[in-house]
């Protein structure tokens, strides 16, 4: 009999161990396949926080569209990044050295503040208070509002920075980082992502930084394994088939089953769900 682990595992494609090289090379022929089928797209675009997802995802696009532009003998390809405070961001020269790693085509600032506080305040006069989680929910969903915006002006594709150790746990907001065209780093986990960005040559302390989504203000730059209560090596090892603590291994799969609905398309009367 299949284990739930072994399931989950199968279903995020994870596997025990890669070769950092060619998950790069296979990442960037994925981007580059997919801009070449649509004729209409000109790039992608992402927004850098200055963490390790956003930092790898966004130089793998660049690396892609730089390729592709040489071997077209044009320039027709950017990848496009987008800053995305929420007012000032405790960690923005992080966010600015990874700009500087990854040499954007073209950089956006857009600050989310003035529309997150203005849709609060107009939640507020309906007589709906959002708590600091439900606005951290808010922010997320702004900057993937944003980051739309700019695909439809420019002809993009957004992408997101969802991975196994990610998608396990549905730490992320639905529709807001959770909602993107592509997501390149599918079927890697949290170290294996860090392996990559080593050998692409990234400043370490962007590929060591500690996790944290920084969305609510009560608790600002919490650490992503302090909000989930387990490590981001326990989840690595148990999505490469490795036993964790059985107190850890509940757990996961505890926020695993809770949060199939963010892995599903919306659901209709033909799935299982509402019955």
């Amino acid at each position: 009999m299949t284990t739930l682990q072994q399931q989950i595992i199968d279903d995020l494609k994870v596997q025990p161990a890669i070769n950092p090289k060619d998950e790069i090379a296979k990442t960037i022929s994925f981007l580059k396949s997919y801009l070449t089928k649509h004729s209409f797209l000109n790039g992608f675009v992402l927004g850098i926080s200055g963490g390790q997802d956003s930092t790898l995802v966004g130089k793998l696009a660049q690396m892609a569209v730089d390729e592709l532009n040489a071997e077209t003998g044009e320039s027709k390809y950017g990848f496009y990044a987008v800053r995305l405070p929420y007012g000032e961001q405790f960690d923005e020269h992080d966010a600015q050295d990874a700009i500087d790693f990854i040499k954007p085509t073209k950089v956006f600032t857009v600050n989310i503040k003035e529309a997150v506080d203005a849709s609060e305040r107009a939640l507020v006069a309906a007589g709906i208070t959002l708590s600091d989680f439900a606005k951290g929910n808010e922010k997320a969903r702004e900057r993937m509002k944003v980051q739309f915006s700019i695909a439809a002006t420019q002809g993009l594709v957004v992408l997101g920075t969802d991975h196994a150790a990610e998608a396990i746990t549905g730490f992320y907001t639905k529709f807001g980082d959770g909602a993107a065209d592509l997501t390149p780093l599918f079927r890697l986990n949290k170290r294996q992502g860090r392996s990559m960005l080593k050998e692409l040559g990234s400043p370490e302390h962007l590929y060591m930084k500690i996790p944290t989504a920084d969305l609510e203000a009560d608790k600002p730059g919490i650490p992503d394994e302090v909000a989930l209560g387990l490590t981001y090596d326990m989840i690595d090892d148990y999505l490469e088939g490795k036993k964790i603590p059985e107190d850890a291994r509940e757990k996961l799969e505890g926020y695993f089953l809770k949060t199939q609905h963010k892995r599903h398309l919306p659901i209709t009367v033909f799935d299982d769900f509402w019955k």
